[in-house]
């Protein structure tokens, strides 16, 4: 096992892409995967598959993409894996909750291990595209020391601080954002169409003029052609990215009003068995209110 080591643990649709970039630039990559189907395929571009966590946790630096808090809190949260790491730093690149960034980097640092949080901006072709955006808090040396993971999978690195929560922070902070411009064009959509006129040709009115930009171009077009699959996104996720904002926003008495109503727009989405498509599908919830709906 050499020092430039990377394990990287969680290949979903992100990490799979995230990981093939670290590749692509040379570093030796060592992962693991509950489920075996990505492992074999990024063992047959040149990772070493891993047997278990603690495996992972051999190589000099861990990396790890997982849906959510529960798969950070039951995978990695572990003290006896992390008493028994040879690993000395941990970059989790995934969404999660202020207050487990927070609970994480006690932890790691109770067991000598460096904690570093770097969620990501960008789909899964970006990912494989090693063009993500890193949002990253940390540490100074820790984040030096990750930069040229960091330039492996991403175009540009933002820095946000010193204390790890606060990537999680602009990153959930994001996410809103994103859920807000969506559930604004979903509404502003069904408006229109209820007067007649096609969303396609308003979408295309406003990202030529006021909202340009890859947000309303993309989930504009979407929206407008009612194109949710395949999923980029999806929906459940949407609604966690929500539920960690209003979480986050609680503990510092942030109000957030929009925040309910998107809640309660994705929770009528799942409930109307759209768990499975982009969530950008919340649109249709706008629609059905207004009797469009087919």
């Amino acid at each position: 096992m050499t020092a430039t080591t990377v394990g990287f643990v969680g290949l979903g649709a992100m990490g799979q892409g995230m990981a093939g970039s670290l590749l692509r630039a040379g570093h030796a990559v060592r992962v693991w995967n509950r489920s075996p189907g990505p492992v074999a395929a990024l063992a047959a571009r040149g990772a070493e598959p891993a047997g278990s966590l603690a495996e992972v946790f051999a190589a000099d630096t861990v990396v790890s993409m997982l849906a959510d808090d529960a798969a950070v809190e039951r995978l990695l949260l572990d003290p006896g894996l992390l008493a028994g790491a040879t690993a000395t730093l941990h970059v989790n690149m995934a969404t999660v909750s202020v207050a487990l960034a927070e609970r994480a980097e006690a932890l790691h640092a109770e067991h000598g291990v460096g904690y570093l949080a770097a969620p990501v901006l960008g789909r899964p072709p970006v990912a494989a595209a090693g063009r993500l955006n890193v949002l990253a808090a940390g540490a100074p040396e820790l984040l030096a020391r990750a930069e040229p993971l960091f330039a492996a999978m991403g175009e540009r690195t933002w820095h946000f601080g010193d204390r790890p929560r606060q990537a999680n922070a602009a990153k959930i902070s994001a996410n809103f954002l994103l859920a807000c411009a969506i559930e604004s064009m979903a509404e502003a959509c069904t408006l229109a169409e209820g007067h007649g006129v096609r969303p396609g040709d308003l979408i295309g009115m406003l990202t030529a003029t006021l909202f340009p930009g890859p947000v309303h171009t993309g989930y504009g077009a979407m929206i407008a052609e009612r194109r949710y699959e395949p999923a980029g996104f999806r929906l459940p996720l949407g609604l966690k990215d929500v539920g960690l904002a209003l979480e986050a926003g609680a503990a510092q008495h942030v109000p957030l009003p929009f925040g309910g109503i998107l809640r309660d727009a994705f929770l009528d989405a799942l409930a109307h068995g759209d768990g499975d498509k982009d969530w950008s599908a919340v649109a249709e919830v706008a629609r059905r209110r207004a009797g469009l709906s087919d």
